[in-house]
């Protein structure tokens, strides 16, 4: 249960960053450093950084964004995945 809180904000924080930052852009403002948004998603935002990038049309021609982005969701969901089969394996 706290697992999945954790994962609903995070992922609501990568989602509004990425929003955040496209509007900055546009307004040429002080911009959210890549290190910030990267590390958003690999904390566990990534499904949520993924949505704001294809639904702003933001960070999608740099690599570690339109690769690096789906490498941690599938990590994530990987590691999910391992995470319910081994809680289920002890039951």
């Amino acid at each position: 249960m706290i697992l999945m809180v954790y994962l609903a904000i995070i992922n609501a924080l990568a989602f509004w960053l990425m929003r955040s930052d496209k509007q900055k852009a546009r307004r040429h403002e002080w911009r959210i450093p890549e290190r910030v948004l990267l590390g958003t998603a690999a904390a566990g935002g990534s499904l949520g950084a993924l949505l704001g990038m294809r639904l702003f049309r933001h960070k999608t021609r740099h690599p570690k964004f339109s690769v690096g982005i789906p490498l941690l969701l599938g990590a994530h969901i990987a590691l999910l995945a391992l995470l319910c089969w081994y809680l289920h394996g002890i039951a």
